[in-house]
């Protein structure tokens, strides 16, 4: 038992520094003066302010909840082991390893600990120069990251999409719905590049191709952005694509562009024009937010004398599928031979590997294409 105890105390050491790390004690103070504001009377005079509350109480109960879990869970065995019932060892070693795990993947969760890793996220994805060739990549990785948020357990919506002239698509925007999506997504912003032989090629010659990958926290319903109406400019079309005659009579599409910086977004995967606009307003609106954000950062890291944007000419990772198969991250030098299971979603060991060396040395940064493998 000497040893299960030993094991027991060094994870709630563990744990408690943890829960020093996040705060949790603070966490749970937020909860008792967010469900004393909720007793009040008036609480529901001002839905809108009465659902963003809501939402607050909602998170933090969730994330409070797995640290007053594991705190009993380890409480409990240790309880069990100081008995030193010989009779219970088995028992208590499934569940000593049980706990292990857990306190592992608590560990882990850590590595997300910022402002907006815990929220939902907008992936956008661009074709590079290179016509069918760029488009069919862009395609590829809209499949791969379809993938890996149906791994995850998450809901994924394609919002709007542009198809390509010959195959795949120019560009495409999803919303990522699930714990940690922005958390986990945040990796994959940059330029992804693949090397193969090109199935559009009848001399079977071997071509480089480029995508672009955006993330954003979705966080527009809990931000307050003021967007003035003059600084818009907002068509309607037709959607293109897949819908019957809902799709091709009516302008439900909407384009948005914001005249003061030139972003541009549009949805046409909703059944109406409204929603179209709803969901197009929603994304500015998370654009808008983390490219003040990113100003922010951009700012501080000129103070310190670095560069912690990659421009569209850099890539994060590599994919090589010709002439020998192999995926590397060029910020954490990670790499994988099974070029398939990560272009079907496999991609935690990559995120992973980004988030620790985040975490530890400061933002990864990407390559220049002369420096890639």
């Amino acid at each position: 038992m000497e040893e299960l105890m030993i094991r027991l105390a060094e994870m709630i050491d563990v744990v408690t520094n943890l829960r020093g790390r996040l705060d949790v004690a603070a966490k749970e103070s937020r909860i008792a003066e967010l469900e004393e504001k909720i007793a009040d009377a008036g609480f529901w005079n001002d839905p809108a302010a009465g659902q963003g509350v809501m939402r607050e109480l909602t998170r933090l109960r969730e994330s409070v909840a797995v640290w007053q879990e594991i705190g009993r869970s380890l409480a409990d065995a240790r309880e069990l082991a100081e008995l030193g019932e010989e009779s219970m060892r088995d028992e208590l070693t499934v569940e000593v390893e049980r706990l292990a795990g857990e306190v592992a993947q608590l560990e882990f969760q850590t590595l997300m600990s910022g402002d907006y890793d815990d929220e939902n996220a907008i992936l956008a994805i661009h074709a590079g120069a290179g016509g069918t060739e760029a488009q069919d990549w862009a395609h590829m990785l809209q499949r791969m990251f379809l993938r890996w948020a149906e791994q995850h357990r998450m809901s994924a919506e394609i919002v709007d999409e542009s198809a390509g002239d010959e195959a795949g698509i120019k560009s495409c925007t999803m919303s990522i719905r699930g714990r940690y999506a922005y958390g986990w997504l945040k990796s994959e912003r940059g330029v992804h590049r693949l090397v193969r032989i090109s199935p559009y090629d009848a001399s079977a010659r071997r071509h480089t191709s480029f995508a672009k990958v955006e993330v954003w926290p979705d966080v527009a319903e809990e931000i307050a952005i003021e967007i003035d109406e003059k600084d818009l400019r907002i068509d309607r079309f037709r959607a293109s694509g897949a819908g019957g005659q809902h799709v091709q009579k009516n302008e439900t599409a909407v384009r948005i562009t914001h005249l003061p910086t030139g972003l541009v977004v549009s949805c046409q995967n909703q059944r109406s024009l409204t929603q179209n606009t709803q969901v197009a307003m929603n994304i500015l609106k998370a654009q808008l937010f983390d490219l003040a954000r990113r100003k922010q950062n951009a700012e501080i890291a000129a103070l310190k004398g670095e560069d912690v944007d990659a421009a569209w000419g850099s890539q994060i990772r590599s994919y090589v599928l010709q002439p020998y198969k192999m995926v590397k991250d060029h910020r954490t030098g990670h790499e994988v031979g099974n070029t398939q299971a990560v272009l079907d979603g496999r991609l935690d060991d990559f995120m992973e590997a980004y988030l620790r060396q985040s975490v530890g040395g400061g933002e990864p940064v990407a390559v220049s294409d002369d420096q890639a493998l």
